[in-house]
C-alpha cells in the first residue's frame, strides 16, 4: 500500500462529477492532487489548490509535461454520445494518447473508469471503445485498476435525476421494450471510495464496480414515480418509438435524452453482471433520503460536457 502523502496523482475532470469526488476522497486522506481537464478555467471545487493542466492530447510533449512527477493517473475521461468532434473515435484516440503519455512520463499506475460487459467485437461503441483501451492498459505495463461501473447516481447525476424530471413533468412516461432488462447503479462516493482505494494499491485488478441492488427497468421506474409523488401515465412501448419520442424531448431541450445505442445496451442486460456487490450503498435509501431535490430541476449533458 502506498503512502498517501508521497503520491502524486492526476486525474482527469477533477473539477466535473465523478473526478471530483475520487479527488475529495484522496485530498482527504493527504495526497497530491493535480487535473487534467477540458475546461481549465472552471473553478477548483475544493479548499486547496488543485492545479489544472488542459487535456493536450495532440500535443504530446506537453502531455507527458503535465503528467511529470505523477505516481498514479486516473482517467475518468470519455463521451456518452457523438456530438461535434467529440465522438468515441476520437476518445478512444485521447485516452491512447493520454496512457502513452503516462508510461512516457513514468507514472507507476492507472485507474481506468470502464463499463462492464466491455466487448471489443461489440456493435455499441461506447462498449467496444471501453474493452480496446483496456486491452491497451493490460499491455502498457504499467500497474492498473480498471473499475466497470453501471449507472452511476448521485446529486449530479443525469439518468436517475432526469428519469425522475419527467415523471414529475409528462403525463406519459414510455418504457422501451417490456422493462424486464436489469441494471445494478452505483453511488458515485461508492465508485470514488473505490477508485481512491486501488490508487493506493499495487495490485493489477478488474473490477465490476456495482451497487448492492439490482433493478429491472420496470421497477426502477416504479421507484422513482412513487419517490416523486408522480400520476405519470407508465407505458410500455416499441424501443424505436420510445427513442423518437424521447428524441422529441431531446430536441426542445437542445440536449440528447436517450440514444438508440443505450436502449440497446440496456434491452442487452450490458448494465447487469454476477460479480458481488462493490459499492454499499443502496439506490433505494439514496432516492427517498434525496426526494425533495431528485428531479426538480433537469440535468443538461450537452451544456455540462460540451
Amino acid at each position: 500500500m502506498t503512502n498517501p502523502a508521497d503520491t502524486q496523482i492526476a486525474i482527469t475532470g477533477a473539477f466535473s462529477y465523478s473526478g471530483k469526488y475520487i479527488a475529495k476522497k484522496l485530498l482527504a486522506q493527504g495526497c497530491q492532487v493535480r487535473t487534467l481537464t477540458g475546461n481549465p478555467s472552471r473553478p477548483n471545487p475544493f479548499d486547496v489548490p488543485v492545479p489544472a493542466d488542459p487535456f493536450n492530447f495532440e500535443q504530446p510533449d506537453k502531455l507527458i509535461e503535465s503528467l511529470a512527477g505523477v505516481d498514479v493517473l486516473i482517467s475518468t475521461y470519455w463521451v456518452r454520445f457523438d456530438h461535434g468532434q467529440s465522438t468515441f473515435l476520437r476518445a478512444v484516440s485521447n485516452v491512447r494518447h493520454l496512457f502513452r503519455a503516462a508510461k512516457a512520463a513514468g507514472v507507476r499506475r492507472v485507474v481506468h473508469i470502464s463499463i462492464t460487459n466491455p466487448n471489443p467485437f461489440s456493435d455499441l461503441p461506447y462498449f467496444w471503445g471501453k474493452a480496446i483501451l483496456e486491452e491497451d492498459l493490460k499491455a502498457s505495463g504499467m500497474s492498473y485498476a480498471i473499475l466497470r461501473p453501471t449507472v452511476i447516481f448521485g446529486k449530479e447525476d443525469i439518468l436517475i435525476n432526469n428519469i425522475t424530471w419527467f415523471l414529475r413533468r409528462f403525463p406519459l412516461f414510455p418504457i422501451p421494450g417490456d422493462g424486464e432488462y436489469r441494471l445494478q447503479p452505483i453511488y458515485v462516493e461508492d465508485l470514488a471510495e473505490l477508485a481512491a482505494a486501488h490508487a493506493l494499491s499495487d495490485e493489477s485488478i478488474t473490477l465490476d464496480a456495482i451497487g448492492p441492488e439490482t433493478f429491472t427497468f420496470n421497477q426502477l421506474v416504479s421507484l422513482l414515480r412513487k419517490t416523486a409523488g408522480s400520476r405519470t401515465l407508465v407505458t410500455h412501448a416499441p424501443p424505436m418509438l420510445a427513442q423518437k419520442l424521447s428524441g422529441i424531448v431531446g430536441k426542445l431541450m437542445g440536449d440528447v435524452i436517450l440514444t438508440e445505442d443505450e436502449v440497446v445496451g440496456l434491452m442487452d442486460n450490458l448494465l447487469v453482471t454476477e460479480s458481488p456487490p462493490a459499492g454499499h450503498t443502496p439506490l433505494s435509501k439514496w432516492v427517498e433520503e434525496n426526494k425533495e431535490t431528485l428531479g426538480a430541476r433537469y440535468a443538461h449533458e450537452i451544456k455540462r460536457h460540451y
